[in-house]
């Protein structure tokens, strides 16, 4: 008997949160505050609230790698953003659906609209912030990178060296400013070796994420979410912009594959 690829909770999403596993992303499509359907809030400014429990479990199950991929109105989202920034999530970009003319056609009166017609949605990505602990307390990952280094004692200069490249470790995963890159695991597994064997005695193990050893390669690729470039796809989406969304289509075409990937659909709708 083969595993589904997907289960299906029917009822109250909180109910469901207790049996998730860990989630690769989280795609959560709940109130919009536009009474959609019964439960969402009449207007946005009760939308923190109803998200809060939400937000709490989505916190709760999240490992370092999850990503969240919120949809709402552009204020729906914005009434959330506070929330979700202070649980961890981080902001990595937006997302526009354009859903094309179709959506709006027979929909709009031009004598008496005030505005134009809303053909898009939008999706939020965020990542979880990480923090990694140490000597003097959990730290943001880019100052933990460089402190790891500058505790062992060692100049800077020689971080290069133990990369093997020419600047790209002072320069790159070592600076203090927006020009820091995220290092790739081997790199991590080099910085910590070179440490461990010239550095200064009494600091070892450098990058540890346990205190008893160095991180491994594996372990420190495993902190960030996949991502696969796709050429041509950019931040608007017009995937099925000919034909008007409906839900019975949107579960067909888009089920899910991955048994990691949770959606929230928090409460009684599913898009």
């Amino acid at each position: 008997m083969t595993e589904s690829a997907y289960l299906l909770h029917c009822g109250d999403v909180l109910d469901a949160y207790a049996d998730w596993p860990a989630p690769a992303a989280i795609i959560s499509d709940g109130a919009y505050g536009v009474r959609g359907f019964h439960g969402d809030t009449n207007g946005t400014g009760g939308l923190a609230d109803w998200y809060r429990r939400h937000v709490e479990a989505w916190s709760r199950s999240a490992t370092p790698a999850t990503t969240l991929w919120f949809w709402n109105t552009e204020v729906g989202w914005a009434s959330v953003h506070p929330l979700l920034a202070a649980s961890g999530w981080e902001y990595v970009q937006a997302i526009t659906w354009d859903k094309g003319i179709g959506h709006a056609a027979g929909n709009v009166n031009g004598k008496t609209i005030r505005r134009f017609p809303v053909v898009t949605e939008i999706c939020a990505f965020y990542q979880r912030r990480l923090e990694i602990p140490g000597p003097g307390g959990p730290v943001p990952v880019q100052q933990w990178v460089r402190r790891e280094w500058e505790r062992s004692g060692l100049p800077l200069a020689r971080a290069n060296d133990a990369c093997g490249v020419r600047n790209a470790a002072t320069r790159k995963y070592l600076t203090r400013d927006w020009l820091w890159y995220w290092p790739p695991g081997a790199m991590i597994g080099r910085l910590a070796a070179y440490a461990s064997a010239r550095g200064a005695a009494a600091g070892r193990p450098y990058y540890s994420l346990d205190g008893t050893r160095p991180v491994t390669v594996g372990e420190w690729d495993a902190l960030r979410y996949t991502w696969r470039h796709v050429h041509g796809l950019t931040n608007v989406w017009q995937v099925a912009a000919h034909w008007p969304a409906r839900s019975a289509t949107r579960v067909s075409r888009h089920s899910a594959s991955n048994s990691r990937i949770s959606s929230s659909a928090c409460s009684t709708r599913i898009k």
